[in-house]
């Protein structure tokens, strides 16, 4: 019996290119740019020979223009400073969390000025905040207390947050998601 463990995994895989590169280019003439060439328009036969002379490749940069744009340079070099442009961009970029901030209906006045301190805090860092009531027992029967508690909760937030939602009843839990306001 044959051996199935490599089977499935094909090791001389060529990776995908974004760029199409040098005898890739499928069209008749192309802008050419670059350093040390004469940006214009050429005969994809002579944009190929000018770059083979420099003894780098031919690129091609933007391929929805007409003629499509192509540029004269080391591709591998150009590869890696693309990933890495990306790989910053990423870093730079900050994905938004969604934190969640319990209360009950007759919470204390400290309490309730803590939480809104913590979802503030949250808010200015740019994440959504879930502000949650629980019910327990029969607390459910007054929910407009609850209502009214979510509301002042609001309030107390207005100038770093908006509510996206407001107060929403769900079982025994009543909802109010509150996003940050744009700078």
């Amino acid at each position: 019996m044959a051996d199935n463990r490599f089977q499935n995994r094909n090791f001389n895989r060529r990776k995908e290119r974004i760029h199409r590169i040098n005898g890739e280019i499928t069209h008749h003439s192309v802008r050419v740019v670059g350093e040390g060439v004469e940006a214009g328009i050429y005969h994809i036969a002579e944009a190929l020979k000018i770059a083979s002379n420099m003894g780098v490749d031919l690129v091609e940069i933007v391929k929805d223009s007409n003629p499509p744009v192509c540029r004269v340079i080391e591709y591998q070099k150009f590869a890696y400073e693309n990933k890495k442009k990306e790989k910053d961009k990423s870093a730079h970029s900050k994905k938004s969390e969604l934190k969640e901030i319990r209360l009950s209906p007759n919470i204390g006045d400290h309490d309730f000025g803590f939480k809104v301190k913590q979802a503030e805090k949250f808010l200015k860092d740019g994440n959504k905040v879930k502000v949650t009531l629980k019910f327990k027992g029969r607390m459910i029967v007054h929910n407009e207390q609850g209502k009214l508690t979510m509301l002042k909760f609001a309030e107390a937030l207005i100038e770093c947050g908006t509510a996206e939602k407001m107060p929403q009843l769900e079982g025994k839990f009543m909802n109010m998601f509150l996003v940050p306001k744009k700078k």
